[in-house]
């Protein structure tokens, strides 16, 4: 059976640690933003939090707007 091919481009996926340090906060406080609905948009990936790292630089981008 073949896959559908989808059109998003391809990105690299962040963990918790790399978006905690990217957005100069710590690991506990990411974990209460998620919690908030402040973070950037993450998604569970085989029992992991992650974030596709265009979404994290995003978020970055709309904060200076």
């Amino acid at each position: 059976m073949e896959m559908p091919q989808t059109t998003a481009p391809k990105t690299r996926l962040m963990f918790i640690d790399e978006v905690a340090e990217r957005l100069g906060r710590s690991t506990n406080q990411l974990r209460w933003m998620v919690g908030k609905g402040t973070a950037p948009k993450s998604a569970m990936i085989g029992g992991r939090r992650c974030w596709r790292e265009s979404d994290v630089e995003a978020f970055i981008e709309e904060a200076f707007q």
